[in-house]
């Protein structure tokens, strides 16, 4: 396993999966965004209660579960990299970071305007918006640590991210933990039940999966670039 590690670790290989990866999921992504779109903003019913105010979900959504995923993955490979101090894993956790942060950000600002004909107020300092607007803090506490190109710089920043962590399963667990305006999660991915009707569910699955292969792209396209910039001080 430990050589595995080292060997996928290597620049070459690095440049070489990023470049094939995003050769593969470049018209996927496309074509998904078009479709998820159409159907999310045309064939979609509108809600029975919020009527097409509801329709910005499949933004919300997607957003918010790429905010959490790319988090997550920072957190596995800064926690690689400081368990095997191989600088490439802290690079690809800095090449992901800004793309999280602005899915962060557009979860932050579609669920404030979703929030005003729902709640009647832009913004409250429930659990879920909260906890959400801390994750955008991590976010941007981690870009401000990494920004210097000095590679020992990373690591404090990584340290970020592998405590910053435990805000993680505070966000998913805070609308069933404590009192809070949010609604409940619609879509219970290991459960046969949904609350949200298949006609919609659709086009939010496909806008999660463009949204996701999206972040894929502009990652391995980002983590080239870094590999190119700090590929002397890898050698």
């Amino acid at each position: 396993m430990k050589r595995y590690i080292y060997a996928l670790s290597k620049p070459k290989n690095i440049l070489k999966k990023a470049f094939l990866i995003r050769k593969i999921v470049c018209v996927p992504t496309l074509l998904l965004l078009l479709i998820g779109s159409y159907g999310g903003l045309l064939l979609a019913p509108s809600d029975y209660q919020q009527g097409d105010y509801a329709r910005i979900m499949y933004v919300h959504v997607p957003a918010s579960w790429g905010a959490l995923s790319i988090y997550s993955c920072m957190a596995i490979f800064s926690a690689i990299g400081l368990a095997t101090r191989i600088p490439q894993y802290f690079l690809v956790s800095k090449a992901i970071a800004p793309i999280g942060a602005t899915y962060c950000i557009i979860s932050l600002i579609t669920g404030s305007i979703w929030g005003k004909p729902t709640w009647g107020t832009f913004w409250v300092w429930d659990a879920r918006l909260t906890s959400m607007f801390v994750l955008f803090l991590l976010y941007i506490g981690y870009i401000h640590l990494s920004r210097p190109h000095n590679l020992r710089q990373l690591v404090p920043a990584s340290f970020v991210a592998v405590l910053g962590f435990i805000n993680i399963p505070i966000i998913k667990g805070s609308v069933d933990w404590w009192y809070t305006l949010h609604q409940p999660a619609t879509i219970q991915i290991f459960s046969k039940t949904s609350a949200i009707h298949s006609s919609m569910a659709w086009p939010l699955w496909i806008m999660a999966l463009a949204f996701a292969l999206y972040a894929i792209y502009l990652g391995t396209y980002r983590i080239e670039k870094l590999i190119h910039e700090c590929k002397e001080k890898l050698q």
